[in-house]
């Protein structure tokens, strides 16, 4: 399975992005997907995910600003970002995990997108 992403730009603090996330194969439509994030010189952490059937789970830092949703008609997984801060900038990665319910471990996942840039200017 190859994931591309897309939507990533350069705001500014306040503002709004959508990342979107297509996989090449249906095989995501059972597995739950998710976004992960890595700014410069950190670990990649974990953004939001959301199960087979649409259940979400967020990290504390983005909830309420952060909306993750998926069709599983099309194999895509999108990130709606609102409201935007400057420690918000990293590459986002969106993911496919091995099974239908999946949490914030990297190792949970199998597939990996290539990342798309985000930078919020303040």
């Amino acid at each position: 399975v190859q994931l591309q992403a897309s939507g990533g730009g350069f705001v500014q603090a306040g503002d709004s992005l959508r990342l979107s996330c297509a996989a090449s194969r249906r095989t995501s439509s059972n597995n739950a997907m998710a976004w992960f994030r890595q700014a410069p010189e950190k670990a990649r952490e974990f953004v939001a995910a959301i199960s087979w059937n649409g259940g979400p789970s967020y990290s504390d830092s983005v909830k309420g600003r952060f909306t993750i949703s998926r069709d599983n008609a099309k194999g895509t997984v999108d990130l709606q970002m609102d409201d935007l801060k400057p420690e918000d900038t990293a590459v986002y990665y969106c993911a496919v995990a091995l099974s239908a319910y999946s949490g914030p471990s990297t190792s949970s996942y199998r597939y990996w997108g290539q990342g798309t840039q985000v930078t919020v200017s303040s």
